[in-house]
């Protein structure tokens, strides 16, 4: 059994959590990345519960779509985040912030700081002091490093402290402990997150084939010649269909296990799928027209539980 049903189940509830309505994360156009919300409305304990779900899912051997920058696994790893972090989590801030540190010239001229950081709550710019009496202190050339310093520690600890705290003590409550401290950040982030390459040619090598259907078998063919072409985004609803997740293990979709099934003869019913096994069970359909056409059907309908 791969847990198909289980796998899904995380997968929606991951879904509904980065759901920006309801306000605990907000996301980066840019980056693609969610980050911790420092105005949420919600409590510790639904941080915590979020954490848990995390920790949950390394437990169960659960690949989730989630998207945090990498400072996100180095602060669930007890690593001190840095100027460099803002790299892959705000790379114009970053930017912006290492102009500061290496310009040549008058820095309290021509960048006009004070030690204070913006932010927005409820459509509202606020601003608030980084260190006792900072909106009355320039940044210069000499105390720039210390700016820097404590605008990179407001925004990736001060900020979320509330939030982060009670998200980290949820997943260490699942899953801390000695084994956890074997990991590096990356490594933590491929187990909860797997790989983030798709490779359906390694897929097709490692796929076993039953019931009637052969490698060489004509709609075994066609329906390669269809995964391959497919956007990366039906790809993943293919993998979804499958699975139960649209991600890829750590190993890669090649370590999988994958079976197609012949599902009786041409008709019009559509592709169905075991996905507590990995198991894509087709009808031995007349062409590869009608194979693309309920296959895309089927792929593009398959979500949920069906309650309502």
């Amino acid at each position: 059994d791969e847990g198909g049903v289980q796998k899904e189940f995380f997968q929606l509830i991951v879904r509904q959590m980065f759901d920006l309505n309801y306000g605990m994360f907000i996301y980066d156009e840019e980056t693609r990345c969610f980050w911790f919300s420092s105005t949420a409305l919600e409590n510790a304990r639904e941080f915590n519960l979020i954490g848990k779900v995390f920790g949950l899912a390394i437990y169960n051997s659960v690949i989730l779509d989630a998207h945090f920058p990498m400072v996100v696994y180095k602060k669930l790893m007890g690593v001190k985040p840095t100027l460099e972090d803002l790299a892959d989590f705000a790379p114009a801030l970053h930017r912006g912030l290492q102009m500061l540190l290496d310009f040549q010239g008058d820095v309290e001229e021509v960048f006009a700081r004070t030690f204070v950081a913006d932010y927005e709550e409820y459509g509202t710019m606020k601003t608030i002091e980084l260190c006792p009496g900072g909106a009355n202190r320039n940044v210069t050339e000499a105390n720039r490093d210390q700016y820097v310093e404590l605008y990179v520690k407001w925004l990736l600890e001060d900020s979320i402290q509330a939030q982060f705290s009670a998200f980290s003590e949820g997943f260490h409550e699942v899953c801390g402990g000695a084994a956890l401290r074997m990991f590096i950040p990356e490594e933590l982030e491929l187990l909860i997150c797997g790989s983030p390459s798709l490779d359906f040619l390694a897929l097709e090598e490692v796929t076993s084939t039953e019931d009637g259907f052969t490698r060489d078998h004509p709609l075994i063919r066609a329906f390669w010649e269809i995964v391959h072409e497919m956007s990366l985004e039906d790809k993943k609803k293919l993998l979804f269909f499958c699975t139960g997740s649209d991600r890829s293990p750590i190993k890669g979709l090649g370590s999988m296990t994958f079976v197609i099934s012949r599902n009786g003869p041409d008709s019009d019913r559509l592709p169905t799928a075991h996905t507590c096994f990995n198991h894509l069970l087709l009808p031995e359909y007349s062409d590869k027209e009608k194979l693309r056409v309920c296959l895309m059907t089927a792929i593009n309908n398959s979500e949920g539980f069906g309650l309502m």
